[in-house]
């Protein structure tokens, strides 16, 4: 049955992947430096977060490892669109696997611009607005307010014919209201979630870690947290929701899935596993061919009554 498994998933607005599999922004680069990850078994590559100008991101430490997880700082190096689409976008245009860039900005006319100037450059199949980087000066101001969170997407589905997902913040009191802001905006998916705040000391030099002192949490630490918001969010709106969040194994995936996700994103994994992917891959198609079903639709989702009783 494994030839007639049907492992595609459609986001909306004519991006259908061939894999629920995806890589996460900033985990990833712009897809040239993961030489060990089987890019088959993907079903897109979502870029390091791209502005405006470029950014020499922040001064080190940007890293610190975490028990079960890792924060990071790291403050959205990238070298600006412009090189973004004269230089990356031509060598993707030869890739059989679509570039989703991740974008973000200081303000909404910067995320407009970047969004304008992506638009209808081969080899870039979508975006993912980030509304929720927790490690730069404003990072989270777009994400944690429902009525800002909608100006913004609505500012950029204006400007672009491309998919537009937005990637939302776990750092909120209410997840849902932001996700139904940006549904009603335009968006055609979200991914959930983004890390939350942290910070680690280091008690020999009585000062924080990072040089921003906090950072992004990320990691297995943070998987129930997020398996919670999709959870939420699958029952709350009608676009995809993008699972993201401490995912390591088939397993995990599948909870995010079960929990009525339409795809998941492996980020940290990335850095410890790069053959993390590939096995996700196949162990989601290794579970419908045990259970006899032909493709994700069939999976038992968004009810918690349907999941009882599977």
């Amino acid at each position: 049955m494994a030839e007639r498994l049907d492992l595609t998933v459609d986001l909306g607005r004519g991006l259908r992947l061939r894999s629920p599999v995806l890589v996460a922004s900033g985990t990833f680069g712009y897809g040239f430096d993961a030489p060990q990850v089987d890019r088959a078994a993907l079903g897109a590559i979502v870029t390091k977060g791209t502005t405006l100008r470029a950014r020499e991101g922040n001064a080190p430490n940007r890293i610190a490892e975490t028990p079960s997880g890792m924060l990071n700082a790291i403050g959205l190096q990238n070298p600006g669109v412009d090189h973004v689409a004269r230089v990356y976008a031509p060598v993707w245009t030869s890739w059989n696997l679509p570039v989703i860039v991740n974008v973000a900005g200081d303000a909404i006319d910067e995320y407009v611009a970047v969004a304008r100037r992506l638009d209808g450059v081969a080899g870039i199949a979508g975006l993912e607005l980030n509304i929720s980087c927790p490690n730069v000066a404003d990072g989270l101001q777009f994400g944690v307010e429902p009525d800002l969170a909608a100006e913004l997407t609505s500012a950029v589905r204006a400007v672009t014919r491309l998919p537009v997902i937005v990637k939302l913040t776990p750092n909120v009191t209410d997840i849902v209201a932001i996700a139904r802001a940006v549904e009603d905006a335009g968006a055609d998916a979200v991914s959930a979630i983004n890390t939350y705040v942290g910070m680690a000391i280091d008690v020999r030099r009585r000062r924080p870690v990072l040089s921003r002192v906090s950072g992004g949490l990320s990691g297995p630490a943070i998987k129930p947290l997020a398996l919670h918001a999709v959870w939420q969010l699958a029952q709350a709106i009608r676009i995809p929701v993008i699972g993201v969040g401490g995912i390591t194994t088939p397993g995990d995936a599948l909870e995010f899935l079960l929990a009525g996700a339409a795809a998941v994103q492996l980020g940290t994994v990335n850095y410890t596993r790069p053959e993390a992917a590939g096995e996700v891959h196949d162990g989601i198609a290794a579970y419908l061919e045990e259970h006899g079903w032909p493709d994700l639709g069939s999976l038992p989702i968004r009810s918690a009554g349907v999941l009882a009783n599977a």
